[in-house]
């Protein structure tokens, strides 16, 4: 009995070691090429220690079944990608006569190198360009020294259409950019062929208009507002990039502010505390790019005077009284100025002179006329009776020298 038992434990005990020999040594798994990197032809073998046939192959990554072959040993997994790193190992069939054993290899862990990076989109000279200005779109990747001798194509893309196909080019320009260029970015790096293509985050690109001259509305009542009302200040740009921050002044002195995170229009509710507060109303608009102002709007009050400062249109306005009553003053003291002489009488031009006998000599009435020669002088009068001589009590001098010479006679001396 114990001759005969000998052999079968010594062949139970060569079963059982050659499964752990076999595990460590007579089946191994092979990976290549090596090293692998992105977009290589990955493939994998089961293989016996010295070519040993392996049957009912199976391949094995983290642990989970890849594949089952009934007779190959070989396993083409495609083109490498970072995710086809990880642990492998595969399980096979081996013939020892008269049995076969099952062995599985050592864990192979396969490293796939990143052929190149995602690409980063970068903005030239600023992903919030101000409307009209040169930008620059640039796709900045590198491929890995190892595979520096391959070749990239770079494509750009907006919003999910495409601004320019696979070429060569790592920028792309874009002149004069307006507001419909605000959108999301992103670029694409692919290795020629297609196997390997990687896209850049996104980014957003805003582009900055200027503010246009804002519009400021006064809403009150229909009447003038008085001490004590409300009035609400509305100021509106109809165009320009958000935030916008508006401004409320009374002539140059600033009466509130208010932000608009989204663009649009702003409006400051301002009581009306004392006459102070009529003048001219003016709003500011402001954003990263320009500033503008408002045309001035001017707020009156209720039973008072607007305190703005005057327009060229109405600066002759508050002198016309004062005008008008130093007209009347003067004309007043030209009457009373001329009042002592009508009641004199008529000017001394006025009188006509008077002859020795009473009757007066007018230029004004009618006679004859006679020359008279007297010592080498002739002298020609007009005589006659005056109309007015008995309103004319009063006598001059110049009359009566003048009634001598009617006479021819020379005057006396005085």
């Amino acid at each position: 009995m114990l001759p005969s038992s000998g052999p079968m434990l010594l062949w139970t005990a060569v079963l059982l070691f050659v499964p752990c020999v076999g595990k460590t040594a007579w089946l191994c798994l092979q990976a290549w090429p090596d090293p692998v990197f992105e977009g290589d032809a990955l493939t994998l073998r089961c293989q016996g220690r010295k070519n040993i046939s392996v049957s009912q192959v199976k391949f094995y990554k983290d642990g989970k079944v890849l594949h089952f072959y009934e007779g190959k040993q070989t396993l083409s997994v495609g083109a490498a990608t970072l995710q086809s790193r990880g642990q492998y190992h595969c399980t096979g069939q081996v013939m020892y006569i008269p049995q076969t054993f099952t062995l599985i290899s050592e864990a192979a862990m396969v490293q796939v190198r990143e052929l190149f990076p995602p690409p980063v989109l970068s903005v030239i000279p600023s992903p919030e360009p101000r409307e009209g200005s040169l930008v620059t779109l640039r796709c900045q990747t590198k491929l890995h020294p190892l595979r520096s001798a391959l070749r990239l194509l770079f494509s750009f893309h907006k919003d999910g259409h495409t601004l320019q196909d696979r070429g060569p080019l790592p920028e792309l320009c874009i002149p004069g950019v307006k507001g419909e260029d605000s959108g999301l970015y992103w670029c694409e790096a692919a290795l020629e062929g297609g196997q390997v293509q990687k896209q850049s985050p996104r980014l957003e690109v805003r582009v900055q208009a200027p503010v246009s001259r804002p519009v400021l509305t006064l809403q009150h009542g229909p009447a003038d507002p008085a001490v004590g009302d409300v009035v609400q200040l509305l100021c509106e740009a109809q165009r320009g990039s958000p935030p916008i921050r508006y401004s409320f002044y009374l002539d140059e002195k600033i009466v509130g502010n208010h932000s608009a995170p989204c663009g649009g229009s702003a409006s400051l509710l301002f009581p009306v505390k004392s006459e102070h507060d009529a003048g001219n109303y003016s709003c500011e608009a402001e954003n990263s790019v320009s500033r503008e102002r408002s045309e001035p709007r001017k707020l009156s009050l209720k039973g008072s005077q607007a305190l703005s400062t005057p327009t060229g249109s109405n600066r002759l306005v508050p002198w016309l009284p004062v005008s008008l009553f130093g007209m009347m003053v003067i004309a007043a003291a030209f009457l009373v100025y001329l009042r002592p002489w009508r009641k004199a009488g008529p000017l001394p031009s006025q009188i006509p002179p008077t002859t020795p006998g009473g009757e007066r000599c007018s230029p004004y009435a009618n006679g004859h006329h006679q020359e008279e020669k007297g010592e080498g002088v002739v002298y020609s009068v007009r005589r006659g009776t005056s109309r007015r001589s008995a309103a004319r009590p009063a006598e001059f001098t110049a009359g009566i020298k003048f009634c001598h010479l009617c006479r021819g006679e020379m005057p006396a001396a005085q």
